[in-house]
């Protein structure tokens, strides 16, 4: 049975939270998502992280904005296998939208029907997918403004480029020669209608023309394979792409090796690189074993599976979408290296 949007409200406006989750509840709230009096906003959460939605409610209640906020389980069992009705009418007149859930097996589709929302009525949406407590001390107290700064600089930069060459001391070497038709997407935190973000932010993405070389994942692999192995540090993916395909994957984990090469030929464009991007969140120390924050780490990732071309322009298409994060990148544009052991070599 559902539950009234009144009592959804009173549920989480005086549900207990750590205060130390509030400074990066202001950050969504004020810096990323700049949410103003007059507007609606929709809150999606979950069980697991309603803590930190109640944390995003006090600041939208502080600020005065209206808004409804919904629980998933009180409208529809998990894994969710279709984004829920109520709150896809809620999310057709609402300005800002936020999504701090706790991803489950399979839950792909009914995301990628949510941001067919967003993107079709360009709402200022924050997508904060297995957003917990580290992530909200970490990566969402990050100064957003300055992160911005340097996505910018990077991005102009990369949208001059030809090519990029990635190396990593554990033995990544990828070149990604780039397709001028698609555009370069910045997603630094600060989010605009034009196109959605992930927070805590930090990254520049595009569809890359055509991915050769060997990629070796010790840092993180996404979607729900994420919270099943967490970091790689210590048993990495090594994946060979070829022709912008996987065409190897080895690991002595042979459970992670299975389960990847499985996600990424599921649909016949599982397999292709569809993003290939940049992380420029500086204020990043390492990887933690988390997607969300780990995608944003300084470096290299790339995804294989949908290249998101509402955004890139990109005209090819898949059912799946998975990241893959490394460490300690030296990045070169063309011939002008940016990045040296993880550390940019530009200023913000």
């Amino acid at each position: 049975m559902s539950v009234p949007v009144s009592q959804i409200h009173r549920h989480l406006n005086t549900l207990p939270f750590d205060p130390e989750l509030t400074p990066g509840a202001y950050n969504a709230v004020n810096v990323c998502l700049r949410v103003q009096p007059s507007e609606k906003v929709t809150l999606i959460t979950d069980e697991a992280t309603k803590e930190i939605a109640a944390s995003i409610v006090r600041e939208l209640e502080k600020v005065g904005a209206p808004y409804h906020a919904w629980v998933l389980e009180e409208l529809a069992p998990r894994p969710l296998s279709d984004f829920p009705r109520e709150i896809a009418e809620d999310m057709e007149s609402s300005q800002v939208s936020i999504f701090a859930v706790w991803a489950q097996t399979h839950e792909l589709r009914s995301r990628m029907q949510m941001t067919e929302i967003v993107n079709r009525r360009k709402i200022r949406h924050a997508h904060m997918v297995n957003i917990n407590r580290q992530i909200m001390l970490e990566g969402m107290r990050a100064d957003f403004r300055k992160v911005d700064r340097i996505s910018t600089k990077v991005v102009e930069m990369l949208r001059r480029a030809k090519q990029v060459r990635a190396k990593t001391p554990a033995g990544t070497d990828l070149v990604a020669d780039l397709n001028p038709n698609y555009r370069w997407i910045k997603t630094s935190g600060l989010i605009s209608p034009d196109k959605w973000g992930n927070l805590p932010g930090g990254e520049v993405f595009t569809t890359p023309g055509e991915v050769n070389g060997t990629f070796v994942i010790d840092g993180v692999v996404g979607d729900w394979l994420c919270d099943k192995f967490g970091s790689l540090r210590d048993n990495p993916l090594t994946v060979r792409v070829k022709g912008n395909r996987v065409v190897e994957a080895h690991s002595s984990n042979r459970e992670l090796e299975t389960d990847f090469w499985n996600y990424t030929h599921t649909d016949e464009n599982s397999d292709r690189v569809g993003e290939f991007a940049i992380g420029t969140n500086i204020e990043l120390k390492d990887v933690i074993g988390q997607i969300l924050q780990d995608e944003k780490y300084p470096g290299v990732h790339i995804a294989f599976g949908n290249p998101y071309g509402f955004h890139t322009g990109a005209d090819w298409d898949s059912s799946t979408h998975i990241d893959v994060v490394g460490r300690k990148f030296d990045i070169w544009l063309d011939d002008e290296q940016i990045m040296r052991d993880g550390q940019f070599l530009i200023e913000a």
